[in-house]
């Protein structure tokens, strides 16, 4: 069951190296100190391996690029593989310019990251070598309807298959697949889409998933999106007459670090294919 993967975050503790965007570094931080995990976030390349080397799983996020980061990832990368550490890859707003396509190219063909964990946008972007985005928002004509599901199902896969990674695809319906199984999701608020962040703070936590729990990465990485949408549920229903989307993301934290096994096990919507 999912709460299992949760009760293995809270009782392991994992330690995630985060090479995140300056937009959200701190929500990253408190909502993996909220599921039970604990974060380091460093980029300078001088350092990176000696972070990473500590630490138990690495989330990159490509969300705020500069020259002197890309650097820190790739090094940070090729040594939690060397570790055999989980990585994940956020290629966050990948299709929106050369340098962040590009990029993205380079730290998956070059890591081989155990999670791709995009917007349809960016991972259609992977797929292919271009796309378009916007901004960092997926384009709507690439959304996932209960229309084109079947279509995304077999896309998914067949990209989780030819990349080696398991790809977790996110937005209103949620997909996340190895190349033979994929969970479809349904957890989750259109108001999370009027927070900032929410996607990465997904990344943070699902490193802390795969790393907690590293013989059934595929469900832990289902277990996390199941996760911060059940939290984004719970969140809206706690909000109060006045309440904005600053007091929304809190209460999501908040959500995520109250939340039990039970809770997830009898929240978690979710059908297998």
């Amino acid at each position: 069951m999912l709460g299992t993967c949760l009760e293995n975050v809270r009782t392991q503790v994992p330690l995630v190296h985060n090479i995140t965007n300056y937009v959200t570094v701190n929500d990253v931080a408190n909502v993996l100190l909220a599921c039970g995990g604990s974060p380091i976030m460093a980029d300078e390349a001088e350092e990176v391996e000696d972070i990473t080397s500590i630490c138990g799983g690495l989330n990159i996020n490509i969300g705020t690029l500069n020259k002197r980061t890309i650097a820190g990832m790739l090094l940070a990368g090729k040594r939690a593989k060397e570790m055999g550490h989980p990585v994940l890859l956020d290629p966050v707003g990948a299709g929106a310019s050369a340098l962040r396509t590009g990029t993205a190219i380079e730290l998956m063909d070059t890591l081989h990251p155990t999670v791709i964990r995009g917007n349809i946008s960016e991972i259609k972007t992977l797929a292919s070598g271009s796309g378009t985005t916007k901004g960092v928002d997926a384009d709507v004509a690439d959304a996932v309807t209960e229309e084109t599901l079947d279509q995304a199902v077999a896309f998914v896969k067949e990209f989780a298959k030819k990349s080696g990674s398991i790809v977790a695809i996110t937005g209103a319906i949620d997909l996340v697949s190895d190349g033979e199984t994929c969970y479809v999701i349904r957890n989750g608020r259109p108001e999370m889409g009027k927070i900032t962040g929410t996607g990465c703070q997904l990344s943070g936590v699902m490193t802390a998933y795969i790393t907690a729990n590293p013989d059934n990465q595929l469900e832990a990485a289902a277990a996390a999106v199941c996760v911060m949408g059940l939290a984004g549920e719970i969140g809206w229903g706690n909000m109060q007459e006045g309440d904005g989307n600053a007091t929304y993301r809190n209460r999501i934290i908040d959500a995520i670090y109250n939340m039990s096994a039970q809770t997830l096990d009898q929240g978690a919507k979710y059908e297998i294919r």
